[in-house]
């Protein structure tokens, strides 16, 4: 009777892919154009805040936040076998991540705990939320996920800190949560690349198959994890920058394991590996630029955001969206387009920091071409997220 009920009541407020998936795309296409504008000096934060702290805050904390909110609570049914959150509690929650947007660009009038009130909001409640579908559920196999956001979100905690003139965190709490959300990236990235491309070219009849997950995975895994340990509390020792190319050696080689080269035909899918890719050779570039000069800081630590976290994020989106709502799993012309254009971006704006006097014409391409790649997806997909699920002929 419930689910009969929350399925009566507004689609967008069904599942919780809907809403949020719908405002992160919004969100990107948006927040990167304003920091371009900032950057040059045409636009001015009303706070008077910091515009790089802003532009850090905003790509994590909105953009990625409502990205990880919409995925991992469309998940956590199929975890637990519990009724979807929807309805109010879900419009409650879009509300709160809406309110933590708003309150940055008015936090001049507000005040710095009222801001920090209405941001933290969203990211801690969604962390109680997902807290008690896994506890009732009893899914104490992803319990990781949930200890993964916690620390994602304890990232924005420390923000607000400095904010607030607590303790100078913020720098910190960035690192925090960037490097959490590649660990992230890799567990969740580890459980859909592999499952989607079996489930493919079983489909399809080929021969062979991605490597079952084992013992190497969780080497893989656990080397991430040391080297995120050390990138947030020493980042500029040499030693992190080794973990650092230890760690993208082995999910460089976790990839290759999945057999990836077998699956170029279908979009939706080369584009799982691509994301998983690019958190390999962000995390090699930032081992090398940490020991030697060759690599721009800057270089590497886009490599892992527009490129890891970009695509991945896309790719997972459209995946999503189209399979639960009931429509075929291939990518249309447009939704190709979608990942060639963040591909574009990610590229150029990795390369940016190489081309001296052209670095800046570089940025705006890159800029461009996320905002295309954003905004075509929030297009695209926009009678996804509002039209009721396709029902089967």
């Amino acid at each position: 009777m419930r689910k009969r009920k929350n399925e009566a009541g507004l689609t967008i407020l069904q599942h919780s892919f809907r809403p949020f998936f719908m405002a992160a795309g919004f969100w990107a296409m948006l927040a990167i154009p304003f920091w371009l504008m900032s950057y040059v000096g045409v636009l001015v934060l009303p706070a008077g805040f910091d515009a790089l702290l802003w532009h850090q805050h905003e790509m994590l904390f909105g953009f990625a936040g409502a990205a990880i909110a919409g995925f991992i609570l469309t998940a956590i049914p199929n975890w637990t076998g519990r009724l979807p959150v929807s309805g109010w509690r879900l419009g409650l929650l879009v509300s709160l991540w809406l309110a933590g947007r708003l309150s940055f660009l008015g936090a001049a009038p507000i005040g710095p705990i009222a801001t920090a009130i209405l941001d933290l909001s969203f990211l801690t409640t969604l962390v109680v939320m997902i807290a008690r579908e896994l506890i009732s559920g009893k899914n104490w196999r992803n319990l990781p996920v949930l200890v993964l956001i916690s620390f994602f979100t304890l990232g924005n905690w420390l923000v607000h800190f400095e904010i607030i003139g607590f303790a100078e965190t913020a720098e910190i709490g960035i690192r925090l949560s960037t490097f959490v959300l590649a660990i992230l990236v890799a567990v969740i990235g580890g459980r859909i690349v592999p499952s989607f491309t079996r489930n493919w070219l079983a489909r399809n009849g080929a021969e062979v198959l991605p490597e079952p997950m084992g013992r190497f995975d969780a080497i893989a895994l656990a080397a991430l994890i040391i080297f995120v340990v050390a990138q947030v509390f020493v980042p500029d020792h040499r030693l992190t920058s080794t973990l650092a190319l230890l760690a993208g050696g082995l999910h460089g080689f976790r990839l290759v394991r999945w057999k990836g080269w077998a699956i170029f035909a279908e979009p939706l899918m080369w584009v799982l590996h691509l994301g998983y890719a690019w958190l390999a050779v962000a995390l090699i570039l930032i081992g090398l630029a940490g020991l030697t000069d060759i690599v721009p800081a800057t270089a590497a630590i886009h490599a892992l955001t527009v490129g890891a976290f970009g695509t991945m994020i896309l790719a997972v989106m459209t995946r999503a969206s189209l399979g639960h709502t009931g429509r075929e799993l291939t990518a249309t012309p447009g939704t190709t387009v979608i990942f060639i254009l963040i591909t574009i971006a990610a590229i150029v704006r990795v390369g940016a920091p190489f081309l001296n006097d052209q670095s800046l014409s570089a940025i705006w391409i890159s800029g461009i071409a996320w905002t295309a790649a954003y905004g075509l997806f929030t297009v695209l997909y926009f009678p996804v997220f509002t039209q009721p699920r396709v029902q089967a002929r």
